[in-house]
């Protein structure tokens, strides 16, 4: 399950979305994730589907290796879709002593799991096709505007990128610490949802230890190339608008104002 985590860890290839600007990326996802919690209709998710699909093809990521990411969540899924399915007050179309499922529990039951569905893979989009320098320069380009307020803008999104970077990095170490503990005779996966909890906790350890031993070794490669932090610096690659960013603006724009007129007229 592990490896099934592709939150955080970027793919390679020469596609449409690769070469956008990061900030019209990050645009494109908050738009996203806002309308599927405006929707409430199921023309409304007919028109997030195609606009995902779109981008998924846009994307040039393999389909396989993004659904892929949603085995991670498959828990955090069941346990959604099942308390809206059984604790949803209704018209009842199904009883089991006091469980019952009702047909307004079947509809939300099923918007709610499309919702986390469709989260995790628009999210995973934006990293797949965003590396970590160009989504740290995204957001400070987009926050830019606090620093007034005297917000860390570039420190924030400093910390948002490492933290991104560092997901599939511990994903791996986690991988290495159990092979090894499973090499010297543990057992992860025997016993029932507790006992595998309790099993899981002689992982921490290591992995703390791990995980602040490459924060210190990269807090020691920035200062030892003079980092100080975003006041005075200047970029080897300034973020610049093309013509495919205002495209995919205006793309944007339509669909928000279907995402609309749906919510409206519905």
């Amino acid at each position: 399950m592990l490896k099934d985590i592709t939150l955080g860890q970027y793919y390679p290839v020469d596609s449409f979305l690769h070469k956008l600007d990061p900030r019209t990326k990050l645009f494109g996802t908050m738009v996203f994730i806002i309308s599927l919690f405006v929707v409430n209709d199921i023309w409304a998710y007919v028109i997030a589907t195609l606009f995902l699909a779109v981008a998924i093809r846009l994307s040039q990521v393999p389909l396989s290796f993004m659904v892929r990411g949603l085995r991670a969540i498959v828990f955090l899924l069941l346990i959604s879709v099942s308390f809206n399915l059984f604790l949803t007050p209704g018209e009842a179309i199904f009883r089991l002593g006091f469980f019952k499922i009702t047909k307004e529990g079947i509809q939300i039951a099923a918007f709610m799991g499309v919702r986390l569905i469709y989260l995790v893979v628009g999210s995973s989009i934006m990293t797949l096709t965003t590396t970590p320098n160009q989504l740290t320069d995204g957001l400070e380009k987009s926050l830019n505007f606090l620093n007034k307020v005297r917000v860390p803008v570039h420190e924030v999104a400093m910390m948002m990128s490492i933290a991104l970077r560092f997901i599939p990095i511990l994903v791996e170490e986690t991988d290495k610490i159990m092979k090894a503990q499973m090499a010297r005779g543990a057992d992860f996966e025997s016993g029932n949802l507790i006992q595998k909890a309790k099993n899981m906790i002689p992982l921490l350890v290591p992995l703390f230890i791990s995980a602040f031993r490459r924060a210190t070794d990269l807090a020691m490669a920035m200062e030892a190339r003079c980092y100080r932090g975003g006041e005075g610096r200047t970029k080897m690659k300034p973020l610049r608008y093309g013509r495919r960013d205002g495209i995919t603006y205006l793309v944007f724009v339509v669909y928000m104002a279907a995402i609309a007129a749906v919510r409206i007229m519905g």
